[in-house]
């Protein structure tokens, strides 16, 4: 229990705080995406971590969304970490979970550069045994979940970004025909399954993108099971390519699918409303692109929240790439792809919900304060409230609210048992803070 303390009494000080916030996540009242989708001959994914398949992330992965990839489940290292030894339960875990959401499974992936055990990466191996191992890798990989994976991104990341070969273990050991061979095996392993070659920034027409076509095309003048191609699009806020609709397009019109298959929008941090806004148009973009196309049979985002990203690990200062924030609270992107699926969500009313800060009681060192959340003609499923600090104050401790608190800016989101705000219901936080020589009201701007 937090102790109170009192000092000299001091007028209760409101004004507004920046509070970001989105429709309820379990979005009763909008279209589900899968139906959306469904309903335009499309299916729509989302990466996923199997031990986060439980909760809201589970009913949002399994709502939402028509087919799964496992974000690191299927890979080499992952499942055969020592050679001869393997490790299902993940990959397991997921296309069970799948069949229980009458979902699509997307296998990733079967032969990259990337993500390799040890064992493999460093052994001396001749071609012949380097063949056969990958021959090995794919057959009982495949072969485990014949008839349960859709499809299965096969080779992944074969380019560089000029259009020529990547150097790997396998280019290097194997040659070009590795890929020939690698969709070969796999076909023979499951013939139903549709085979697929990915990579990333082949989204617009470019020399990599070219690269692939040329392959794609080579592949299937000579017989070689080839179905589809994976444009990954990891993309940056204001950054979609122009020429992605011809893109897809001309890879269609070689008669093969084409899938957006690890779509992210990341942008540089913090994220604010205009940025948002930006990319909530770059997701419709993108989608709409694949929509135009009869061929784009699938649009999969790389983790459908902010905090199952892998953005702001791998690029310092970006993020919020996701359609859903870190609370599993949909964004603007989310409705970004709503609508290019036909789907006539409406955000909250600009207004309908609020938030007030308070000064409740000050003292020559400290104060204590309090922030109300409420609504009128909307509801939240989870919160958050950002202000600046304008006279070097600093929150020492709160309750009912996560703060942070870096330089004069301040952030506080919902605890796991007060984030939803029903219409016409309020919560409220509070918290300690410290000051020196004056205490003035933050300066704020609604978000």
């Amino acid at each position: 229990m937090r102790s109170l303390r009192f000092g000299l009494p001091l007028a209760a000080l409101f004004t507004g705080v920046a509070l970001l916030f989105t429709a309820p996540a379990a979005h009763a009242a909008d279209t589900p995406l899968r139906d959306l989708a469904a309903a335009k001959g499309r299916v729509i994914g989302t990466a996923v971590t199997g031990s986060k398949l439980t909760g809201t992330y589970g009913d949002l992965a399994g709502g939402q969304f028509s087919s799964l990839t496992p974000g690191n489940a299927m890979k080499w290292g992952t499942v055969e970490p020592v050679q001869g030894t393997f490790n299902w339960t993940e990959a397991d875990q997921i296309v069970a979970f799948a069949q229980a959401h009458n979902q699509q499974v997307r296998g990733h992936t079967l032969v990259w550069h990337n993500q390799n055990p040890s064992w493999l990466t460093n052994g001396t191996w001749t071609s012949a045994q380097l063949a056969g191992l990958l021959h090995n890798h794919i057959s009982t990989e495949v072969g485990r979940y014949k008839g349960e994976i859709t499809a299965w991104d096969v080779v992944n990341e074969p380019f560089n970004e000029d259009g020529s070969y990547r150097s790997t273990i396998w280019y290097d050991g194997l040659g070009a025909d590795y890929i020939a061979n690698a969709l070969t095996w796999a076909h023979a392993a499951d013939p139903a399954a549709k085979l697929y070659i990915n990579d990333y920034n082949v989204e617009g027409v470019n020399a990599k993108s070219t690269a692939l076509y040329d392959l794609v095309k080579d592949l299937k003048s000579r017989g070689v099971p080839i179905d589809g191609v994976g444009l990954q699009a990891h993309l940056v806020v204001g950054q979609v390519p122009a020429t992605l609709q011809q893109n897809i397009q001309r890879f269609a019109d070689l008669g093969v699918d084409v899938a957006i298959t690890e779509l992210d929008i990341r942008m540089a941090l913090p994220s604010d409303s205009s940025k948002l806004a930006q990319q909530k148009a770059d997701f419709k973009s993108v989608v709409a692109a694949c929509v135009a196309v009869s061929r784009c049979v699938n649009v999969t985002v790389w983790g459908f929240t902010d905090s199952d990203s892998w953005v702001d690990s791998t690029f310092p200062g970006y993020g919020a790439a996701t359609p859903y924030d870190a609370n599993y609270a949909p964004k603007p992107a989310y409705y970004g792809i709503s609508e290019a699926l036909g789907g006539t969500t409406t955000t909250p009313p600009t207004g309908a919900c609020a938030a007030s800060y308070a000064v409740s009681s000050q003292w020559n060192t400290g104060f204590t304060g309090q922030v109300t959340i409420s609504c009128s003609g909307a509801s939240l499923s989870s919160w958050k409230v950002n202000w600046t600090y304008g006279a070097g104050q600093q929150i020492t401790q709160a309750w009912n609210a996560t703060c942070t608190q870096s330089g004069a800016s301040v952030s506080c989101a919902s605890a796991s048992y007060n984030g939803t705000v029903p219409d016409g219901g309020s919560v409220t936080f509070g918290f300690n803070a410290a000051w020196t020589g004056s205490n003035p009201v933050p300066t704020v701007t609604l978000g």
